[in-house]
């Protein structure tokens, strides 16, 4: 697998949050007398009331969603375009006998690119299975099922950047500018690429110029207590 910068998908959709409508402030009214018993009585039965909501709240999964064009300085007038839809799906991947359970960063989805240069169009479709998230920003990898430019089994790392406060959105990809390793080579002395590891992805080095991600963010959930192993004696 050499090193290329060919390589990006679908047309971009801006993702737009939906406003909050807001309407009139109630008018404010006297509180009425209440004996302190009756208030701790409902002071208790408010506290279980939220307690059951909350246990009743399915935990939220980590995601990133979206569809854009970006610009990438190595190949500033080049069309490239990435679509990612992917969510967290912890603890079903098994790896045995290290993660039998699988990882807290388990996912599913799927990542497409495409990048145009004149006539001609590298295009790559991948299924995502790893990913993790931290505020606005995601890292996820997703492992090639179908392309003309990379070769099925290859894992791709890529990172998200939502963006906010009349910034834009960012993105990066590891291949073209980094994750090189300067001693592997080919036959013919061309730089191969490392192979990305699950959820391994450089900084998001490229700006969104249409469309855009939303990200989810969610804590990863502790992995299963593992059985302990004997420590052996002298």
């Amino acid at each position: 697998m050499r090193i290329t910068t060919i390589g990006a998908t679908v047309a971009a959709v801006a993702v737009l949050a939906s406003p909050v409508a807001s309407g009139p402030a109630p008018a404010t009214l006297a509180a009425p007398t209440v004996p302190v018993a009756s208030v701790a009585s409902v002071a208790s039965v408010a506290s279980v009331a939220s307690v059951a909501s909350v246990a009743s709240e399915p935990a939220r999964a980590a995601s990133v969603h979206g569809e854009a064009r970006i610009s990438y300085i190595e190949s500033i007038h080049d069309d490239i375009r990435f679509t990612i839809h992917a969510e967290q799906t912890p603890f079903t991947r098994p790896m045995p006998p290290t993660a039998p359970e699988g990882l807290s960063t388990d996912a599913r989805g799927t990542l497409k690119f495409s990048h145009t240069r004149g006539e001609v169009t590298g295009w790559a479709e991948a299924k995502v299975d790893c990913l993790v998230t931290s505020g606005r920003t995601a890292t996820l990898t997703a492992v090639v099922t179908k392309s003309n430019v990379e070769e099925p089994g290859a894992r791709l790392g890529i990172s998200v950047q939502q963006g906010g406060k009349g910034e834009p959105g960012r993105l990066g990809f590891s291949w073209g500018v980094v994750n090189v390793d300067p001693e592997n080579v080919d036959e013919n002395g061309q730089l191969v690429r490392p192979r990305a590891g699950s959820c391994m992805a450089p900084a998001p080095f490229t700006t969104v110029i249409k469309g855009g991600f939303k990200v989810v963010h969610a804590e990863i959930t502790k992995s299963p207590a593992q059985p302990e192993t004997a420590i052996p004696r002298d």
